[in-house]
């Protein structure tokens, strides 16, 4: 950005001279398409469908797919205050400025740090998850040499900070290519599963409705909820998209409800081609290689081998999805001047937040290398981490909705009363129900016991009082911090 100035010279003539000056504001044009695939990539569509889905069945069984469609339509109800709550409060603060506009500065600050925290934690699933996969094709499929997965984790951590440092558009135009080349894959798995049919006397593809005295319901709803994180994306791009009056809820809904819709046809794409009796079994014996092996059987051993291509893509797309997230509420924070200034800065040619996304890409290499030192399994990392991610998202979703509700129930509007307290309340009643699963399930959820679990349990729930105390502090203080929190100044 550049403005003109008029300056003095030696001769005492005066001129016109560029100053050029730091853009205060992110920058970027995505359209609708674009931030919904932005939002699609987060939860890794082709990492979803061959690694998660089984896991899901594994608890679920035949009930799978409804289950999907159960926490479609809570979000989608969630989403009727959400969007409006963004046409109301038109700045790109996410979660982060709801819950501050609803339940006021400390708990929007203690929802900020619940914010950042999950989803820098949700991206270091990528870093271990990737060396996994890119480690095991190179020595079995390549015959390759041995390399240590630090090295693999360092390399994706290298590239998504390179991307996320740019032009948010670079991001969205590499995220939506890959999206399309995951779908195409995920479609073809699922025509050719129905073409295909299970094997006669294993019930064929029928479903089931999930019932609350399901074993094991509390679980696979946990896990299905996770799928839908990401889609606030829409609202802390908001800065960097096209009319984002209209793009920001269209894009929300098509987010929510295809995510919602694209997995529920591959859950059931699954119980088509091992039959509903036998899903659950089936993916029990053969979670890790149940859809590589299906794809083997559907359309051949050469297409595997360019899914597995795919797959590495997808966690990459995934990763770079969160950590355009993660910087943005780094950068929110900067700005507030709650976290050093610095963090705030924008690039001024790229037009992002440049500093914060190379901080997060540093911690997460500085986290590589510390759990390699350690000698850490990569494959209890990563589940842990992702754990530990979502718990803390989840907390902040039950925040947004009763935040979503009060602002409204202390500001009327002209909207009618099914979308400013009818729907938050029940979103916020829906969402509630499934924090209360994820405290009960969480031992399950960060896949430990005893001392880690407690210990990341009691962090997670400090980190909303950690925020409430900080901002009376602040209050104190530095009064005009405080009363940017939430970016209330843009």
């Amino acid at each position: 950005m550049a403005r003109h100035e008029q300056v003095p010279t030696v001769s005492g003539e005066r001129r016109m001279a560029e100053v050029v000056e730091e853009p205060r504001r992110l920058q970027g044009n995505m359209g609708v398409g674009e931030l919904a695939m932005s939002v699609l990539a987060f939860s890794a569509p082709l990492t979803t469908v061959a690694g998660f889905i089984p896991v899901l069945l594994m608890f679920g069984g035949k009930t799978g797919p409804a289950i999907y469609i159960v926490a479609t339509v809570i979000l989608m109800v969630f989403c009727v205050g959400f969007t409006l709550m963004g046409r109301t409060v038109p700045n790109p603060g996410g979660f982060y400025a709801f819950v501050t506009q609803g339940l006021g500065r400390p708990a929007g600050l203690g929802g900020a740090f619940l914010a950042t925290f999950g989803y820098f934690m949700i991206g270091f699933f990528a870093p271990p998850f990737f060396a996994i996969t890119v480690q095991s094709y190179v020595e079995k499929n390549l015959h390759g040499p041995h390399i240590s997965w630090g090295w693999y984790a360092l390399a994706i951590v290298a590239v998504t900070t390179a991307l996320a440092y740019r032009r948010i558009d670079l991001s969205a135009k590499v995220l939506t290519a890959v999206m399309v080349l995951e779908v195409i894959v995920v479609i073809v798995f699922d025509i050719a599963s129905f073409v295909h049919g299970a094997p006669s006397g294993t019930g064929g593809a029928a479903l089931s409705l999930p019932w609350v005295t399901d074993p094991n319901i509390g679980l696979a709803l946990l896990f299905v909820v996770g799928n839908f994180f990401g889609f606030e994306a829409t609202v802390i791009f908001r800065e960097e998209v096209k009319d984002p009056d209209k793009t920001i809820p269209r894009a929300t809904y098509l987010s929510v409800a295809g995510i919602g819709v694209f997995y529920a046809l591959a859950a059931w794409a699954y119980i088509a081609y091992t039959g509903a009796n036998k899903a659950q079994a089936a993916a029990t014996a053969n979670t890790g290689g149940m859809f590589t092996d299906a794809l083997t059987v559907l359309v051949g051993k050469t297409v595997v081998d360019i899914v597995t291509i795919l797959l590495l893509t997808s966690i990459l797309a995934s990763m770079l999805s969160i950590h355009n997230v993660t910087a943005r509420y780094m950068y929110s924070l900067g700005t507030d001047g709650v976290l050093p200034t610095a963090l705030g800065k924008v690039h001024p040619k790229h037009g992002s937040p440049y500093v914060s996304a190379s901080i997060i890409g540093a911690l997460w290499a500085v986290g590589v290398v510390l759990f390699v030192a350690l000698g850490t399994d990569p494959n209890v990392l990563y589940a842990r981490a992702s754990g530990i991610g979502s718990f803390a998202i989840v907390l902040l979703l039950f925040a947004a909705s009763v935040a979503v509700f009060v602002y409204f129930r202390r500001n009327p509007s002209q909207e009618p009363a099914w979308k400013t307290a009818a729907s938050p309340l029940l979103a916020a009643i829906g969402i509630g129900v499934v924090a209360y699963l994820a405290v009960t399930n969480y031992a399950d959820l960060l896949g430990g016991s005893g001392f880690v679990t407690s210990f990341f349990l009691v962090f997670t729930f400090a980190l909303f009082p950690i925020g409430l105390c900080v901002a009376r502090v602040l209050r104190g203080r530095r009064p005009e911090v405080y009363q940017r929190i939430g970016r209330q100044e843009l």
